[in-house]
């Protein structure tokens, strides 16, 4: 069935059909098109277009196409789109009256109202499983206590870092996310319905009404703005691309940190895989695809940037390609973080390997020039006495903390800098590694996830 017959004198060619029909994409939009069109009809009866008994009709004809496609009775078929495919079916059940469902409203207001509707509950289910993932490591870190880890930069050894510290690292980022996703559903929360094809309606319509009967936080400003906008869509993918990333950093780590080499963790078995050939290997394939599929992400965002760059005002076909990105970035991101999250919560941490990693003694070389600051010797000077001591110990093999109680500088004191977990226990900075900062920042961080929580039940 097609919306458009009545202007053309043949049907439409197979192959048009086959290239332009977006039913086996948008399929899966049909609770929101029915919930879009029960308002819509409501919104007709408020502004007296049509009438109270011509409004049941079409509202119990669309809660029976709801009910059959919940329970798979009726399966859209040989329609252009799922828009065509609940008026056809509501036309079936309710006769002539049925053709009435569509007054008042085009495929193009109808379709961007059903898309924002299934972002909005996109980000918030997304919202709820990146939450989650942040409390798992919120978790690790209360349970890693005092234990520490080289912290690293260029992938070489630089410091050590509480593993508190470093879990609730990746934690921000994860909060950071979320507050993205919440001013993402606060642009998309916004009706189109009413705005018709491009220019609105002669017709009393009551956009207010539909907006707030669909539980949208305000109806459009500008009807052409209205049908042509996919800036909502763009920035969600933009945010669960950021995700990804984030998914993507935490996986690398997990692949280095389970290898032999390293030893830092050991994943669950239930969350790792073998070889086919190699009986002796677990593999980490979760934290291997949490990077590989950061790319369809990014890459989803990337072609439909390119799909918008230049079509004009108002409402074109190219906007038919929104929802192929979105509905695979939704559904990957999802997917991965439930499959992080489980990864993470079953693994078991090496602190003692951690430790013994992070004791290296060069490591505690900028704490032994800031001993130095203190004393009064500029840093520059200071850098260059410790990096000295430190080519000195490796060029005659003999330990620093052995040549930094003997240097005149420093002595006996400054040793005990060098003495495993000295480092940590002198850290002050705010917002450092240091064992006070990390519980403030441990408070901080639990308050931050109540408060994420409770903003996303309250979109339930």
């Amino acid at each position: 069935m097609t919306l458009w017959q009545g202007r053309f004198s043949t049907g439409p060619s197979d192959e048009l059909m086959a290239f332009t029909e977006s039913l086996s994409i948008d399929r899966q939009l049909w609770k929101q098109d029915i919930q879009g069109s029960l308002a819509h009809v409501a919104g007709l009866e408020v502004a007296g277009i049509l009438s109270e008994s011509d409004v049941a009709v079409l509202i119990s004809a669309l809660h029976q196409v709801e009910s059959e496609m919940t329970r798979g009775d009726f399966i859209p078929e040989g329609d252009e789109d799922i828009h065509s495919a609940v008026e056809r079916r509501v036309t079936e059940i309710a006769g002539d009256i049925g053709a009435k469902l569509h007054t008042g409203r085009s495929r193009n207001d109808q379709i961007a109202t059903d898309m924002r509707l299934f972002v909005k509950s996109a980000l918030v289910g997304v919202s709820n499983d990146t939450l989650a993932l942040a409390e798992v490591l919120g978790d690790l870190a209360e349970a890693a206590g005092d234990a520490y880890l080289p912290g690293y930069t260029h992938t070489q050894r630089a410091q050590p870092v509480l593993v508190a510290h470093h879990m609730l690292a990746h934690g921000w980022a994860l909060l950071r996310d979320l507050d993205r996703m919440a001013d993402a559903y606060r642009r998309t929360d916004v009706s189109p319905l009413g705005a018709g094809a491009l220019g609105g309606s002669t017709l009393p319509l009551q956009p207010d009404f539909v907006a707030a009967q669909l539980g949208f936080g305000s109806r459009f400003q500008n009807s052409l703005d209205a049908v042509s906008d996919r800036d909502f869509v763009a920035e969600t993918l933009f945010v669960l691309a950021t995700i990804g990333i984030h998914l993507s950093r935490i996986g690398e780590e997990i692949v280095i940190w389970s290898t032999e080499e390293f030893g830092f963790v050991r994943l669950d078995d239930a969350y790792s895989t073998g070889s086919s050939m190699l009986p002796h290997k677990k593999n980490p394939d979760i934290a291997e695809l949490a990077r590989g599929k950061t790319g369809r992400l990014v890459g989803n965002l990337t072609a439909f940037l390119v799909t918008l760059k230049g079509l004009p005002l108002s409402y074109n076909r190219d906007l038919q390609e929104d929802k192929e990105p979105l509905f695979d970035s939704i559904k990957t991101i999802t997917l991965a973080l439930k499959a992080i999250s489980g990864m993470l919560s079953s693994a078991s941490f090496d602190f003692a390997r951690m430790r013994q990693a992070a004791d290296s003694e060069a490591l505690v070389a900028i704490d032994l020039a800031e001993f130095l600051v203190l004393k009064g010797v500029p840093f520059r000077r200071a850098h260059g006495i410790v990096g000295g001591i430190v080519r000195d110990s490796i060029e005659r093999r003999v330990p620093v903390a052995e040549l930094v109680a003997a240097h005149p500088q420093l002595g006996p004191e400054a040793a005990d800098i060098v003495a495993p977990g000295g480092a940590i226990r002198r850290r002050m900075t705010p917002g450092g590694s240091g064992k006070e900062a990390v519980s403030e920042q441990m408070r901080d961080f639990k308050e931050r996830v109540g408060l994420e929580r409770k903003r996303i039940n309250d979109l339930l």
